[in-house]
């Protein structure tokens, strides 16, 4: 009972299943303000963009990554070692001086992502494609780490 009077958690009432959790956040947001006298932590910021899939076959390892907006030429797009590297950056066109946001959730800025392999790649066969905002990039296995069958003598 001493700890629900001194931090008000947990509560008490019909609340929806993520309250007591999203409060003890807005608690700990409050209390990293105060200690480093910084701004909290925004969720939606911390996003990774863009967001990615991969995915492979026998040959081949596929990176498709959403990147709405952006033109196929403001990408660098570069692979080292057994990384696939994206970089760009996404600009917002401005709305206005006067304008009053209610909800910001799109921001621009520089990204950059870096996607590790899960094997060896064959840096001379890469291949990128932007279709409608989605970055597919093709990259063959080397062929030392193809699957091989042998056979029994």
């Amino acid at each position: 009972m001493f700890a629900r009077r001194l931090f008000d958690f947990p509560s008490v009432g019909w609340q929806h299943p993520f309250a007591d959790l999203e409060h003890m956040s807005r608690q700990m947001d409050r209390l990293t303000r105060a200690v480093t006298g910084r701004p909290g932590i925004n969720w939606l910021s911390a996003r990774v963009f863009p967001a990615v899939n991969l995915t492979e076959d026998k040959d081949k390892y596929y990176v498709r990554a959403e990147l709405p907006g952006i033109k196929a030429d403001a990408l660098d797009i570069q692979v080292v070692g057994r990384n696939l590297t994206i970089t760009g950056e996404r600009t917002i066109p401005s709305e206005g001086e006067n304008i009053r946001y209610h909800r910001k959730e799109r921001e621009a800025g520089k990204f950059s992502r870096v996607i590790g392999m899960p094997g060896d790649i064959d840096a001379d066969q890469v291949n990128a494609q932007m279709v409608n905002g989605m970055l597919t990039v093709t990259i063959a296995k080397s062929e030392a780490s193809k699957p091989k069958q042998i056979t029994v003598n």
